[in-house]
């Protein structure tokens, strides 16, 4: 077996089966689930409609890894329009089976492990494929904890000059998975100079981009790359997914996008890895990325839900607004001592509500985990749900203090 394998941390998920191990919920009240970030909004029928419309004839031969032409352009036009940045499809774009299994792929792809310390850096609490796909490259994770004082923001600056030498990946999530933080153009500007000295890839996580709450868009990688003058993308990929943005998480339909040379690199590692789009999920991803009408409705249901939810739940918790995506990151009320699990157990035990231990999505940093005291509260459901689920988290806190 490889032996890196035995350096895995168990998935959260895994973690929160076995924290409820033995808690039998309050059977009067059904159970409602905020731990899992799976989008619950209808998928739009049209992308039903041109999934099913290509069953007929696209499942008798086998697809190019590459993706199609059409693809491929249809993905670089939605760049053009929601970032104002040009990409050559043919060069610049490669069509991945969801966002996950690509920021996996990615290092397998780009991490040298023959090179002494090879370390990977990624903020902390992150995505948890991050550690897990710099462990199984050879390499070593870096954390980088978030200021809360900041909205949450990674604390580039403070990672040491001799980390960033031995770095050969860095990992960014904005709009950030657990906080909804977006990086601002000067953080990108700080981290494009670091690559530069450093020779480091940047991998920029953006599959919440779509959900946001602000009247500006998220600042995507790209974006801020073209902006600060940096059109070739050197050292830079973005990743995006349809889950989210469509709510089809079950097409496993994203796209990869940037430095041709990486592009180029990551073509090849999924030649042999065997990731290829089949025809049908191509062709309802190019019906949902050639429509934003139904991502306007999908941001207006969050923002309503969110709206409805969030000032419910800061009249008994330190919760706000995040800046985007569909996570509220909260803190665990003084009665609970800081414990995050306390809490979670004791939730589902007396309301039936599922919410995520913070401290499973980070690392200790010394004695401290940052996530520790706050839970992670998907608002994936319809708002009805939510709001019944928000009612029993306040009716909860208010009984214990």
């Amino acid at each position: 077996m490889n032996p890196l394998l035995s350096r895995l941390q168990p998935y959260p998920f895994e973690r929160l089966r076995q924290l409820f191990e033995g808690v039998a919920p309050n059977p009067a009240l059904r159970p409602i689930s905020l731990g899992i970030g799976e989008p619950k909004h209808a998928t739009p029928r049209f992308i039903q409609d041109a999934l099913a419309g290509d069953l007929a004839t696209g499942l008798a031969s086998y697809p190019p890894t590459a993706g199609s032409p059409a693809l491929r352009t249809t993905c670089a036009d939605w760049l053009q329009r929601r970032y104002g940045v040009a990409v050559d499809p043919s060069t610049q774009v490669l069509p991945v089976l969801g966002s996950r299994e690509a920021l996996f792929a990615l290092a397998q792809t780009v991490v040298d492990r023959a090179r002494p310390g090879a370390t990977v850096v990624c903020p902390n609490p992150f995505y948890q494929i991050y550690e897990g796909a710099t462990v199984l490259a050879g390499a070593a994770p870096h954390f980088v904890p978030v200021d809360p004082a900041r909205n949450f923001a990674p604390r580039w600056a403070e990672v040491p000059e001799a980390v960033w030498a031995r770095t050969q990946l860095v990992y960014v999530c904005s709009p950030g998975n657990p906080t909804g933080a977006v990086m601002p153009l000067d953080e990108w500007r700080l981290l494009f100079e670091l690559s530069d000295r450093h020779g480091f890839v940047i991998a920029s996580d953006e599959c919440y981009s779509e959900i946001y709450f602000r009247d500006e868009p998220p600042l995507g990688g790209l974006e801020a790359a073209a902006r600060l003058g940096r059109s070739d993308f050197r050292r830079l990929v973005m990743l995006t997914s349809l889950s989210k943005r469509s709510n089809v998480p079950g097409m496993r339909s994203g796209f990869v996008a940037g430095d041709a040379e990486l592009i180029k690199a990551f073509l090849l590692y999924r030649t042999y890895h065997g990731s290829a789009m089949s025809p049908p999920v191509a062709a309802a991803s190019m019906a949902a990325w050639s429509d934003e009408a139904h991502v306007q409705d999908n941001r207006r249901l969050y923002r309503e839900k969110f709206a409805a939810v969030t000032p419910l739940l800061a009249q008994v918790m330190d919760v706000h607004l995040p800046d985007a995506a569909f996570y509220l990151w909260a803190r665990v009320p003084d009665a609970w001592a800081g414990s995050d699990t306390d809490f979670a157990r004791e939730l589902l035990a007396q309301y039936n509500v599922t919410v995520l231990p913070g401290s499973y999505l980070a690392r200790a940093d010394g004695a401290d985990n940052p996530g520790q005291g706050r839970v992670r509260m998907a608002l994936v459901a319809e708002t009805a749900e939510c709001l019944e689920a928000a009612e029993r988290i306040a009716a909860f806190i208010r009984a214990r203090t």
